[in-house]
């Protein structure tokens, strides 16, 4: 009914009401229910990607002029001007290329960037941390991830309808439980956004000894491996997926990190493998280093042999 009616059909609402077998009274009810917020996401998930995709100054006239003489929707200026507000892209000219999920504008302590000149050379030394946006069919979702830099793992992910930092917190916490890193080994790095700043999220950070770490005022490529699988999330799973709700993400979004991201998906980056294998031959490397040198140490050949 709804698709007829938006391509100018001439039929009635009352004569396709009568022929569904439904009320006028209750066709309006459930449209006035429904389609009003699935137009507003549609308008909204259009202006994420006008406003990213055109360059950090395309502002609120300019997408509207594009969403309603190249689009073809019927929104008005005064309607983009507030949903880009209210989504913080009217604050992308400094950062054009992801949308805003953060608000670095707070009153918490900001830390250094510790991470920027790291060299990796093993596990759970260096974690990385991003918040990115997933539409839903009615509305948003926020996605918090954590991973490895050496290996590019996800280790803790987290969704949820809000940016609380209860968000961020839970995917810390799986990380945590996870990998069990060393007191005084680990540095978290991250963005400046509210979420990472917090006391709640120091304060974990400070009870397993973990080092917190911050990008730098307009630079993201100090988070570059968090971004790129933002990225990679976006293009091979999310883009063409109309999540029904958040159970429906979180379902379809935890089977990819767990199941292909981790486990299956080559990096070049590692020598084409996965994450996981990755991680599974940098540990039995580590394994033969320290057999060898425990067989090169004074009676350690004579300990290996008695242990065989």
């Amino acid at each position: 009914m709804t698709s007829c009616l938006s391509q100018g059909c001439s039929v009635s609402i009352e004569r396709l009401c009568r022929i569904a077998g439904v009320s006028r009274a209750g066709y309006y009810r459930f449209w006035r229910g429904s389609a009003p917020r699935q137009h507003d996401t549609m308008v909204r998930d259009r202006i994420h990607h006008l406003a990213l995709a055109n360059g950090p100054h395309r502002g609120y006239r300019l997408i509207t002029w594009q969403l309603r003489y190249q689009e073809g929707l019927v929104v008005n200026h005064k309607r983009v001007l507030r949903l880009m507000r209210q989504d913080n892209l009217l604050s992308l000219r400094k950062r054009a290329f992801v949308p805003v999920t953060t608000d670095s504008s707070h009153r918490w302590p900001v830390v250094a960037n510790l991470a920027g000149e790291m060299l990796l050379s093993g596990l759970d030394q260096l974690w990385v941390a991003d918040i990115t946006y997933i539409r839903l069919q009615q509305e948003f979702a926020y996605l918090a991830v954590i991973l490895d830099a050496f290996s590019r793992k996800v280790i803790g992910w987290a969704m949820a309808d809000h940016l609380q930092a209860s968000l961020a917190i839970e995917a810390l916490e799986m990380a945590i439980e996870a990998r069990r890193p060393k007191p005084d080994s680990l540095i978290h790095h991250s963005d400046r956004g509210t979420q990472y700043a917090c006391s709640q999220y120091s304060e974990l950070l400070a009870a397993y000894r973990i080092t917190a770490s911050m990008s730098r005022v307009g630079s993201p490529y100090d988070n570059a491996k968090a971004e790129r699988f933002m990225r990679t999330l976006k293009t091979e799973q999310v883009d063409g997926t109309l999540y029904r709700d958040i159970a429906h993400a979180r379902a379809d979004l935890g089977g990819f990190i767990d199941e292909v991201y981790n486990v299956q998906r080559l990096h070049t980056a590692l020598d084409y493998r996965s994450p996981v294998q990755f991680e599974e031959l940098h540990r039995a490397a580590l394994l033969r280093r320290s057999n060898k040198a425990g067989s090169a140490a004074p009676g350690g050949a004579a300990f290996a042999a008695r242990s065989a």
